[in-house]
């Protein structure tokens, strides 16, 4: 199981239901059950992780706000925004959880490299940055061995909401999309590089696509 990922496309959705769908993949997940990528865009959102202050949320006007169980503090999500889930068993894949936080980051950092835009991580402030501004948010959790949440990378999308949060619970730190720095100008072009560099990061050989959301762990035949 270790080299086969399914690779799921579920469109523009609530956040809510597939915040719970991922809960209930990972309780009832088994040894026998294959790692799955979920990508999404969702509705406006602001998401408030379980380090999250009040103090961060500024105004958030009508924008929901969800107190979820990931790590980290309060972020925004919205159309235009590359959200990827991350639902790994990291125990066999013989992985912790800094690797796996390095992993997705440097994943981040190799894609945007194919378009000459520099960029790093902080050890600190997990995510990726370019120029000291902000592009991608990383929050995770981890439960029995198995990841779930994953990254929000800023593509093509209206970033005001990003001006009523202390994103991430950073001051003074600007938000920057991809399209304006010269990488990904759309949320598909921008799926389909990440995904490839993931998989070829961690070495998974055995790729399946699916669409829509998962109602159930999905195992391998």
């Amino acid at each position: 199981m270790m080299d086969q990922l399914i690779i799921r496309h579920l469109g523009r959705q609530d956040y809510q239901p597939v915040w719970h769908a991922m809960q209930d993949f990972t309780d009832k997940r088994d040894a026998e059950t294959r790692d799955e990528l979920w990508i999404v865009e969702h509705h406006p959102v602001f998401t408030q992780g379980q380090a999250g202050k009040a103090e961060h949320i500024l105004a958030p006007g009508a924008i929901p706000v969800v107190q979820v169980d990931r790590g980290g503090q309060v972020t925004y999500h919205g159309p235009g925004q590359l959200v990827i889930y991350f639902l790994l068993d990291i125990r066999r894949l013989k992985m912790g959880v800094r690797q796996l936080v390095n992993s997705i980051e440097n994943t981040i950092i190799d894609m945007l490299a194919d378009d000459h835009i520099v960029a790093s991580a902080r050890r600190d402030a997990p995510g990726v940055y370019v120029e000291g501004n902000k592009v991608c948010s990383l929050g995770l959790r981890i439960r029995r061995g198995c990841s779930f949440h994953g990254l929000a990378l800023n593509v093509n999308m209206d970033m005001e909401p990003f001006a009523r949060i202390n994103p991430c619970g950073l001051t003074g730190i600007k938000m920057v999309q991809t399209a304006e720095l010269g990488g990904p100008q759309t949320f598909a072009q921008a799926a389909e590089k990440v995904v490839d560099h993931f998989i070829k990061r961690i070495g998974y050989q055995h790729i399946q696509n699916e669409t829509g959301l998962a109602k159930d762990y999905v195992k391998a035949s």
